[in-house]
């Protein structure tokens, strides 16, 4: 994986009120933390955040922080979190944590789904169970999407964490075989007929025009 450089500056003031007045002013608030890394309060341009969601791969992106502060210092990083206003749809916060490029992290990566299951072209209805994959690899090797082939899925078959090929270098985590993805049946809805409409339906032509 790519290393995608992220200019932010560091900020001193903190709290609700001075958050508010970045985000007026296009930056967002955020902060680097890591093991034996005194935490850093960071304010980014919004600009910066959407190419890196546009160009550098998003939140699994490795990240080159570029702190200005009087001098300008490099972090290596990834988000840990995107804080955002599903109302305002704008970002709130953002979480770093610094990383070392030579020691292994665990770290969440979406699962896509390829292929067309036989099951679905029977008929059936393909459900996702697990977005997101938890792996541990050094930061270079991050697969930017877990893809899981659903082509052999028929109606009832699932694939299990344990089916999931992810190449020597990743190792996924879990404690149980936990299900990824399934082809379900579908579902029958019945409609449920009253008496008077069965007895009409019973009605012979005949009868019905006596009655008329």
């Amino acid at each position: 994986m790519e290393i995608f450089d992220l200019e932010a500056s560091e900020r001193k003031s903190k709290g609700k009120g001075p958050a508010r007045a970045l985000r007026r002013q296009g930056f967002i608030p955020a902060v680097l933390y890591g093991p034996g890394t005194e935490c850093v309060h960071l304010a980014i341009s919004t600009l910066e955040v959407d190419k890196m969601y546009q160009v550098g791969g998003g939140e699994q992106a490795i990240l080159n922080l570029i702190i200005k502060n009087g001098g300008t210092q490099k972090r290596t990083a990834i988000v840990k979190e995107v804080q955002t206003s599903p109302v305002a749809n704008e970002y709130l916060h953002v979480d770093f944590c610094e990383i070392s490029l030579d020691k292994e992290i665990t770290v969440k990566v979406q699962v896509e789904l390829t292929g067309k299951s036989k099951g679905v072209e029977d008929g059936g209805l393909l459900q996702l169970i697990r977005y997101e994959l938890e792996v541990f690899c050094l930061p270079v090797d991050i697969p930017r999407k877990i893809e899981v082939d659903v082509s052999d899925l028929d109606i009832g078959d699932s694939i299990h964490v344990e089916d999931i090929a992810v190449g020597e270098k990743v190792r996924l985590l879990y404690d149980t075989n936990f299900t990824v993805a399934t082809v379900v049946a579908p579902t029958v809805v019945e409609e449920k007929v009253s008496e008077e409409e069965l007895e009409e339906a019973e009605e012979t032509p005949a009868e019905a025009e006596a009655e008329g």
